[in-house]
């Protein structure tokens, strides 16, 4: 029998903040008069800066060994908050942008602040779960969550069509999970990653059992991450979903299962460290090629958008394939930098308007920069991030995760992923082209085309802190560098 102490409940303070703050929306939702339903918007960000304070002071206090709690399925560790930072930073700033937007798409619905919330409690229960059930309930949290979220445009077609695709396939996904861990279990007599390890140890080279229990973990997690070959949902669900809502599933979502990837196969799995390594080898050269090379052809910015989510989870599988301190801490770094362009360039997407719809084709951005050339300007600060072009962020996160890699002597998979990077300049530097190069109505076939642009104050916030983020790590990257280095894994 399990014993809940008040250290157990003080180290999962913050996400008790924002699972009762989630709790709280749907409650005061009905019992709050229409016209002041802002006030949920306020009172959401509120929990979060609350459990960001809380989380703050638990990195800043974990300066020692990692906390057990709950009888070892829980730890409190720098590394858990990490990723709790970044996930709540993301969730804050996907509520202002979502304020504006949805309200554009006349979805203004407060439970979409208490999903946000909800789906976030689990993220933050995965990334500090030390037993594989712990891990998979945050998992599921966060993914019915993101399921509804999906499907939130609930007059569109299109938004229908992605919350079912996403749903059973994520159903599916989670079972193919689920019974990878129950082979674990009947293999090892235990789900805490601890007593995995420690049973791994017991069991002969080559295990049949084990080598399969390990290949449902990797289609489990890949889907979640969005690799090759279990990405088929990514650019359907990213294109029928409300826009702040895909950009939330790309860096919140994403952020998330990858903390729980890294720390299931390096803590758990890490004795086993040669079988699963070629195995994640060819399905990271499969996530960069496919992710690179299929979003040249695509004309909605939202589906190359997703497709560069593809690719970019194929880069950051190059740092748990190094499987080292080195490695840990690039993916880390990479995430976290992904965060603040990706979220920059779909919230650029929120802004603009064609006619009474989203201007989410590529042929949208026509001449932006003679309409708006803030917004243009910013875009293309995104655009040149993405690609890894310098003296952007996103080339610091590339430049560690590649150095990674010839650390750990994989030099081949590192020119690979060079080579498809510079592949990946020719998309994201069409929509620069298309934004600075035409005229604005110039579309092919498409006489009077008019995009418009609306910017509220808290798409502005957004798009500043996005901005602020992706130039300043771009030129002094060594707080977040160190903050990631301090907070590793131990590898076992």
């Amino acid at each position: 029998m399990t014993i809940v102490s008040t250290a157990d409940l003080l180290a999962i303070l913050p996400e008790l903040l924002v699972m009762a703050g989630g709790c709280l929306v749907l409650v005061l939702d009905p019992l709050t008069a229409k016209d002041r339903k802002d006030w949920l918007a306020y009172f959401s960000l509120a929990v979060l800066g609350a459990a960001f304070v809380v989380g703050y002071w638990f990195m800043g206090a974990l300066t020692g060994s990692p906390r057990p709690a709950f009888s070892g399925l829980y730890v409190l560790d720098a590394y858990g908050a990490f990723w709790k930072l970044l996930l709540i930073l993301v969730s804050g700033l996907v509520i202002l942008l979502a304020k504006a937007h949805l309200k554009l798409e006349e979805i203004d619905l407060p439970e979409f602040y208490a999903f946000i919330l909800l789906s976030l409690s689990g993220m933050m229960v995965m990334v500090s779960g030390t037993d594989l059930l712990v891990i998979y309930l945050g998992l599921e949290l966060m993914s019915l969550s993101l399921y509804v979220m999906a499907g939130f445009k609930r007059y569109a077609p299109r938004s229908l069509e992605a919350a079912a695709k996403y749903f059973i396939l994520g159903s599916f996904s989670s079972g193919i999970l689920l019974y990878g861990i129950s082979l674990l279990f009947g293999r090892t007599g235990s789900t805490t990653l601890a007593g995995i390890r420690d049973g791994i140890a017991g069991l002969p080279p080559g295990d049949p059992i084990l080598l399969m229990a390990m290949g449902l973990l990797v289609v489990g997690f890949g889907f979640k991450v969005a690799a090759v070959p279990f990405h088929m949902w990514t650019p359907d669900v990213y294109e029928g979903s409300p826009t702040s809502v895909t950009a939330y599933m790309a860096v919140a979502s994403k952020a998330a299962s990858f903390a729980a990837f890294l720390r299931v196969f390096l803590e758990a799995l890490g004795g086993i460290k040669e079988s699963w390594r070629m195995l994640l080898v060819a399905v990271c050269i499969a996530t960069m090629v496919l992710g690179n090379v299929v979003a040249i052809v695509q004309t909605n910015i939202k589906r190359m958008l997703a497709y560069s989510s593809i690719a970019h989870a194929g880069y950051a599988l190059i740092g748990l394939v190094v499987a080292d301190a080195a490695g840990t801490a690039s993916v880390m770094l990479y995430l976290a930098i992904y965060a603040f362009m990706n979220l920059g360039a779909f919230a650029v997407v929120t802004m603009l308007r064609r006619g009474g719809l989203e201007g989410d084709e590529i042929d949208d951005f026509t001449g932006l920069a003679r309409r708006n050339k803030w917004a243009a300007l910013v875009m293309l600060l995104f655009m040149f991030s993405l690609a890894g072009i310098p003296p952007t962020a996103g080339f610091i996160a590339k430049f560690y995760i590649f150095m990674a890699a010839v650390g750990a002597n994989m030099t081949g998979l590192a020119v690979i992923a060079v080579v498809f990077a510079a592949i990946s300049a020719y998309f994201y530097l069409r929509v620069v082209m298309v934004m600075y190069m035409k005229e604005p109505g110039e579309t092919a076939g498409t006489p009077g085309y008019d995009v418009r642009v609306v910017a509220s104050p808290a798409a502005i916030a957004v798009l500043l802190v996005a901005a602020l983020g992706v130039l300043i790590l771009g030129v002094f990257p060594d707080p977040l560098i160190q903050a990631a280095q301090s907070a590793i894994l131990p590898l076992k």
